[in-house]
Protein backbone atom coordinates (compact mmCIF):
# COMPACT_ATOMS: atom_id res chain seq x y z
CA UNK A 1 0.00 0.00 0.00
CA UNK A 2 1.09 3.53 -0.86
CA UNK A 3 1.90 6.20 1.70
CA UNK A 4 -1.32 9.16 2.10
CA UNK A 5 -1.71 12.44 2.31
CA UNK A 6 -4.67 14.50 3.41
CA UNK A 7 -6.01 17.45 2.29
CA UNK A 8 -4.61 19.54 4.97
CA UNK A 9 -0.98 18.73 5.01
CA UNK A 10 -0.73 18.90 0.78
CA UNK A 11 -2.42 22.33 0.57
CA UNK A 12 0.31 23.36 3.44
CA UNK A 13 3.38 21.57 1.37
CA UNK A 14 1.92 22.92 -1.77
CA UNK A 15 1.96 26.47 -0.25
CA UNK A 16 5.61 25.90 1.17
CA UNK A 17 6.24 24.67 -2.37
CA UNK A 18 7.63 21.77 -0.92
CA UNK A 19 6.13 18.90 -2.67
CA UNK A 20 5.80 18.26 -6.72
CA UNK A 21 1.96 17.13 -7.45
CA UNK A 22 1.59 15.07 -10.03
CA UNK A 23 -2.15 14.98 -12.05
CA UNK A 24 -2.73 11.30 -13.25
CA UNK A 25 -5.52 11.49 -15.05
CA UNK A 26 -4.47 12.99 -18.47
CA UNK A 27 -4.37 16.32 -20.76
CA UNK A 28 -7.84 16.78 -20.98
CA UNK A 29 -8.90 16.65 -17.46
CA UNK A 30 -5.43 18.45 -16.72
CA UNK A 31 -6.22 21.81 -18.80
CA UNK A 32 -10.34 21.72 -17.39
CA UNK A 33 -8.95 21.58 -13.36
CA UNK A 34 -5.80 20.91 -12.05
CA UNK A 35 -4.12 21.38 -8.22
CA UNK A 36 -1.60 24.47 -7.94
CA UNK A 37 1.62 23.85 -9.96
CA UNK A 38 0.65 19.91 -10.36
CA UNK A 39 2.29 18.80 -13.42
CA UNK A 40 0.90 15.98 -15.76
CA UNK A 41 2.18 12.51 -15.39
CA UNK A 42 0.10 9.56 -16.69
CA UNK A 43 0.42 5.82 -16.05
CA UNK A 44 1.52 4.80 -19.47
CA UNK A 45 4.45 7.75 -19.51
CA UNK A 46 5.92 6.83 -16.21
CA UNK A 47 8.75 4.65 -17.74
CA UNK A 48 9.49 7.38 -20.94
CA UNK A 49 9.12 10.73 -18.78
CA UNK A 50 9.48 10.32 -15.09
CA UNK A 51 13.41 10.60 -15.44
CA UNK A 52 13.08 13.68 -17.13
CA UNK A 53 9.89 15.08 -15.66
CA UNK A 54 11.29 13.94 -12.02
CA UNK A 55 15.10 14.61 -11.96
CA UNK A 56 15.32 14.64 -8.20
CA UNK A 57 14.21 11.04 -6.90
CA UNK A 58 14.64 12.19 -3.45
CA UNK A 59 11.79 15.27 -3.78
CA UNK A 60 8.84 14.77 -2.02
CA UNK A 61 6.28 14.00 -4.86
CA UNK A 62 2.36 13.46 -4.33
CA UNK A 63 0.22 12.14 -7.13
CA UNK A 64 -3.57 12.17 -7.30
CA UNK A 65 -6.29 11.61 -9.56
CA UNK A 66 -10.42 12.19 -9.35
CA UNK A 67 -11.37 11.12 -6.23
CA UNK A 68 -11.27 7.53 -4.33
CA UNK A 69 -12.60 5.76 -6.72
CA UNK A 70 -9.69 6.71 -9.04
CA UNK A 71 -7.02 4.38 -9.09
CA UNK A 72 -4.83 6.28 -11.27
CA UNK A 73 -3.04 7.97 -8.47
CA UNK A 74 -1.98 4.84 -6.97
CA UNK A 75 -0.75 3.22 -10.03
CA UNK A 76 1.38 5.81 -10.96
CA UNK A 77 2.95 6.13 -7.38
CA UNK A 78 3.64 2.14 -7.36
CA UNK A 79 5.90 2.90 -10.47
CA UNK A 80 7.48 5.84 -9.54
CA UNK A 81 8.29 3.82 -5.80
CA UNK A 82 10.03 0.99 -8.36
CA UNK A 83 12.02 3.57 -10.48
CA UNK A 84 13.51 4.20 -7.05
CA UNK A 85 11.33 7.54 -6.04
CA UNK A 86 11.63 6.80 -2.14
CA UNK A 87 9.50 10.12 -0.97
CA UNK A 88 5.76 9.56 -3.63
CA UNK A 89 2.55 9.57 -1.24
CA UNK A 90 -0.95 9.63 -2.93
CA UNK A 91 -3.90 12.08 -2.08
CA UNK A 92 -6.64 9.75 -2.61
CA UNK A 93 -9.19 11.92 -1.91
CA UNK A 94 -8.39 13.84 -4.77
CA UNK A 95 -9.43 16.90 -7.17
CA UNK A 96 -12.97 16.34 -6.47
CA UNK A 97 -12.16 16.70 -2.95
CA UNK A 98 -9.92 19.35 -2.90
CA UNK A 99 -12.59 21.25 -5.13
CA UNK A 100 -15.33 20.83 -2.81
CA UNK A 101 -13.09 22.54 0.20
CA UNK A 102 -13.00 25.06 -1.72
CA UNK A 103 -9.16 24.97 -2.30
CA UNK A 104 -7.69 26.77 -5.49
CA UNK A 105 -7.88 25.08 -8.86
CA UNK A 106 -5.76 26.12 -12.14
CA UNK A 107 -7.01 25.74 -15.63
CA UNK A 108 -5.19 25.37 -18.56
CA UNK A 109 -2.42 23.79 -19.74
Amino acid sequence: MTDVIAREELAAAIEADSVTVLDTLGPGYYEKAHLPGALVLVESDVESTAGQLLPDRDAAIVTYCANEACRNSHNVAVKLRALGYPNVRVYRAGIQDWAEAGLPVEEGA
